[in-house]
């Protein structure tokens, strides 16, 4: 049976394990790393067979996380659709994550003040552990006010590896 859903899915290989991206004719919707935590079993039934819809995001996500994890870019410039996607609590954590600069980290509680809510931190990290939208969404770059590496719904290997990757890029002098 065709579904007539706007989305469509594409599987893309990274150095740290595919992930799965859901895009609309309007953005990225999702990003996942094949297995992880809050993996979108759901949104995957909601995906249309048409390899067309979202393709220029799908292409769009493909070629930027290949430059990404090449060390050639340090900010993406991806259409996010997060329409129906989360409550408002949560995209104002989601939308707080893109403004954290790479090879930079800051903690729960800087999210939570960032977002006006000093004593949401717990529901921060509930928020972040949910982003639909891995690595484009930074919540890697989220670590514990004593700075040690918590919780990545991707996996801790795979957070120290991005943290890594952009410590090694932000401390290189460009030429």
């Amino acid at each position: 049976m065709m579904s007539n859903a706007p989305y469509s899915q594409a599987l893309i290989p990274t150095p740290i394990g595919d992930v799965l991206t859901i895009c609309s004719e309007k953005g990225l919707r999702g990003c996942w790393f094949i297995g992880q935590s809050h993996f979108p079993k759901q949104s995957l039934e909601q995906c249309s067979q048409d390899p067309t819809i979202g393709k220029r995001f799908h292409q769009a996500v493909k070629l930027q996380l290949e430059n990404y994890f090449k060390n050639q870019i340090d900010k993406f410039n991806i259409e996010l659709d997060l329409n129906n996607l989360g409550t408002s609590f949560q995209k104002d954590v989601w939308l707080a994550l893109l403004n954290v600069p790479f090879g930079h980290t800051v903690s729960y509680s800087d999210i939570a003040r960032t977002i006006s809510r000093p004593n949401a931190t717990r529901a921060v990290g509930a928020a972040i552990g949910k982003n639909p939208i891995s690595v484009i969404i930074p919540c890697h770059r989220v670590i514990g006010s004593n700075g040690d590496l918590t919780g990545y719904a991707g996996g801790i290997e795979r957070k120290k590896y991005l943290l890594g990757l952009e410590k090694l890029r932000h401390t290189t002098p460009q030429k």
